[in-house]
């Protein structure tokens, strides 16, 4: 398998579908890296250590997080699977991005960012990211989110492995283009 596809494979079974495989995580959405990789091989999706590794370290999204003593894995945001991440509350900036489609700004302004099929809302730290993750999705629109006056309004912000802001929703109070 090439990097790539093992990338997706591991954000699908991490984030989304661990039974796909046959894989159970934790409820902080740890899974077991020898059970992982058991498990994709029987599933016709083979790979070794070495190559879990050399994957998680060169996710460019680095959307994974290996254990410090590198025997188990998760996703660091993302998932769609009732997961705590047990991640402290921290101080956001005063202002981060958010990214969409044009399409969507009807129903964001009228009811705000919600996650959708993920438990959080994704922000992200500067618009260069943000318009990356907009373009995903159609044309692309950068909305900024006062993450500081939320802060301060005692809305909870907490940030993921990889840098990734997370939120549990933002009402369009806090939105501006």
């Amino acid at each position: 398998m090439k990097d790539s596809e093992i990338a997706r494979l591991l954000s699908l079974i991490l984030r989304h579908e661990p039974e796909r495989i046959g894989l159970t995580l934790d409820g902080q959405g740890w899974a077991n890296v020898p059970d992982l990789i058991r498990l994709a091989k029987r599933a016709g999706k083979p790979f070794d250590l070495d190559t879990l590794r050399r994957v998680v370290e060169m996710n460019d999204k680095r959307r994974f997080t290996l254990s410090p003593d590198g025997q188990r894995i998760r996703a660091a945001q993302g998932h769609s699977l009732p997961v705590d991440l047990d991640l402290p509350a921290v101080q956001p900036p005063d202002r981060l991005w958010h990214g969409t489609a044009r399409d969507n700004l009807p129903s964001i302004f009228r009811d705000g960012l919600k996650p959708g099929r993920r438990q959080m809302v994704h922000l992200s730290a500067d618009r260069e990211t943000a318009q990356r993750v907009g373009e995903r999705h159609g044309k692309a629109v950068i909305l900024a989110v006062e993450a500081g006056l939320m802060f301060r309004d005692r809305f909870p912000f907490y940030q993921a492995d990889n840098g990734v802001w997370l939120v549990p929703s933002v009402s369009p109070t806090y939105l501006a283009f």
